[in-house]
Formats: structure tokens, sequence, C-alpha cells
């Protein structure tokens, strides 16, 4: 079955995603005082901005966010307690650096080492957590590298889990962008990526205090996640993301020439995004369709059903776009358990497939019994 959303807006793409010789985005990039860009909607992955974002570049500390994904993942799959103690090694304590001054021999929840990481950008963290996590940094950028190859990075390679300078490391704005969404999905990480300022404890009593470099999460309105880096060979880098209404958007700028223009260029990206564009809601992954799934053998002859999550579909601004959703059931026999899949939705921008989702039960329905099918019987006759 068909069901329409609307006419939405979309604008005038053709500028952003236009290709532009090679030569000329060095130069328009360089110019403006970095060396590549990338600037994207976080739901559907569509580039808004894109200057030299392929190209290969070193990225500092913002390999920190592929450390960060992992330790979140291991959390997620039940490999990694944030309560737990994690015991710092002579290496990671003497990491050098960006670092919180851990204590060799000591203990500290994994949460705080994550934390650590979050705002201060902590070399001895990332070491330790690489440690617990894979037995050692070796191993831990091993498992750094398959994921990067999972999430399609082509364009990264990691040599160590700090973004110290390392021959042989390089990623691009765009693997970046790719990654810190990942990052994303992980709402235990907005827990740390909000804060302004913190302290590290030390077992002795010792106390080390914590700021976030990420300047934009106190001056830029809804920008609530990123990482920063820096060296010699780097430049400035940032990547960061904002969110406000339904629209998300991930901007990575590698190489300014300071600090202040990393900054400038994130908010400009920022503001061109959400000044453009929008993400319309199509489907609230929370809420039940009018729409009501047949089933056979069970004690109800349909079930209430909704998406497996929310559906957004980025628009540009002042043009008209047709938006809309068929729905495709599976043949459902009872019982049924609630959230198992039912069929399917696919979701249509001017007749091109834009997003296809898994339809759940929004209930469960048992199986007819024996006494039922009587019932049912009864229910015939005195009718």
């Amino acid at each position: 079955m068909k069901k329409t959303v609307m006419a939405l807006v979309l604008g005038a793409c053709a500028a952003v995603f236009a290709v532009m010789p090679s030569a000329a985005l060095h130069a328009g990039a360089e110019s403006a005082g970095y060396k590549a860009l990338y600037c994207a909607d976080y739901h559907s992955g569509t580039a808004i901005k894109a200057e030299n974002e392929t190209e290969h570049y070193p990225i500092a500390s913002m390999c920190k966010i592929m450390t960060l994904l992992l330790c979140y993942e291991a959390e997620s799959e039940g490999n990694l307690s944030f309560d737990e103690q994690i015991n710092v090694s002579e290496r990671a304590s003497g990491m050098g650096g960006s670092q919180v001054f851990l204590e060799a021999g000591a203990e500290y929840p994994a949460g705080e080492l994550i934390k650590s990481i979050c705002i201060a950008s902590a070399n001895d963290s990332c070491v330790a957590m690489a440690e617990r996590l894979c037995g050692s940094e070796e191993l831990f950028v091993d498992k750094m590298n398959d994921r990067a190859h999972e999430l399609g990075m082509n364009d990264t390679l990691f040599v160590n889990c700090t973004g110290l300078p390392a021959p042989g490391q390089y990623s691009c704005a765009k693997d970046v962008a790719k990654m810190l969404s990942e990052l994303l999905r992980h709402e235990n990480y907005f827990k740390y990526s909000k804060i302004w300022m913190d302290k590290m404890q030390h077992p002795e009593g010792r106390v080390t205090e914590m700021a976030n470099t990420n300047k934009m999460i106190r001056s830029y309105s809804g920008c609530d996640a990123g990482k920063t880096g820096f060296t010699n060979d780097a430049g400035f880098c940032l990547a960061a993301s904002a969110m406000r209404g339904n629209m998300r958007v991930v901007s990575v700028v590698i190489g300014a020439d300071s600090s202040k223009t990393r900054f400038e260029k994130t908010k400009e990206s920022f503001d061109y995004a959400f000044a453009n564009y929008t993400n319309k809601a199509v489907l609230d992954g929370s809420a039940p369709l009018d729409e009501k799934c047949p089933v056979t053998g069970g004690k109800k002859s349909e079930i209430a059903v909704r998406p497996e999550r929310s559906c957004y579909i980025f628009c540009a601004r002042n043009d008209k776009d047709d938006i809309f959703y068929e729905i495709e059931f599976n043949k459902v026999k009872a019982p049924v358990a609630e959230r198992s899949v039912v069929g399917q939705i696919v979701v249509y921008k001017n007749n091109i497939e834009a997003d296809r989702l898994a339809l759940v039960a929004n209930e469960y329905v048992a199986r007819s019994s024996y006494w039922d099918a009587l019932r049912d019987v009864a229910d015939g006759w005195l009718i």
C-alpha cells in the first residue's frame, strides 16, 4: 500500500554536489587556511560541503574517535563495564602529550578513563583502555584498522591509538566524519562529550583539572559532540557535530592554520547546513502506524505495527519533493512476539527509493487454542 507523506522542501543541490577540479579544490581550501573540509547530514550521510575530502592527511588526536568507538562498542557488547577498575601500566602512564597524569600501577574506573579521553584527549587513558581491551596497543590498533575497514573508511590507516605523530598514519575528512557518525550512535557518549570542565581524581588524592578542547560545545547552539586535534604535521583539526530540531550535522576540518580557523570553518559549515537544508521526519519509530498487519492462527486477527526506527529524509529548502512510503506485510502466523519483523516499509523521494526499514510488531499475539476455535464457532452460530 502507498502512503503519501507530503510535498517537502528540497533545494537546488547542484552547487553543493558539483564535481570541481582537484587543483581548484586544493587551492580553495589552502588559500582559506585549511587543507580539507567535509560536512554531511548525519542521518543520511549526504554531503553538504566537501573539499579535498578523500585526500590523505595526518589527523592528530581525531584518531581517538576510533579509540572511543571501540570502547563504547565493547561496553555495548558486554565486554567492558564502565564501573570496572583498570590497572594502568608504566607504558600507559608515560605516554606524554595531552594527558591526565595517570599513576603507574594504580587502578581507575573505566568510565573515568573514557571521560578523560572525551574531555582532555588523554593519551595515557587511551593506551590504558587499549591494553585493557586487547592486551596491547599494537593489537588494539589492528582492531582499529579492522573496524575502519568495516565502516568503509578506505582512506585511513591507524598506527597508534592516540594520534601522536607516527610514520604511515593518515586519514581523510570523509572517513573522520564516518567514524564520528558511528560514535554518535552510542547515547552514553553524550554523557561525557558535552562536559566543559571536570576533574580526574587519582587514587592517592591528587586531582587533575580537565577542560574540553572543543570550544564549540559552549559557543555554538546545538553542538554537543566533537574531537579536536593538533600536531605540527597535522595542523589544527576538528571533528564536531551539532543538532537542531530533527537535523544533525557532522563537520570535519583538517590542517587549519590556527585554532581559530578550525572553529570558524566548522561554524560556517553548520550555519550553511542549518540555513539551507532540513531533515523531514517521515516515520516515528516509537509510534504505531494506522495500518494493521493481518495474522493467521492467533487470538487476534490483526496486530498494531511500527517502524523499527525513525526515518528522516534529508531535503534542501525552497523546492518541493514528493515523499511517500509503501508498506509490505509478510505472511504472519501466530504466535507473534513483540518487536518481531512482520514486513517492511520502503520510503520514496520523487519515486526513487530513499530508505528501507523493517516493520515490527507493536504487541504480542498468542496462538489461537482449540477452545478459542470452539468459541469462534459458537459466536458464529449466535449470529
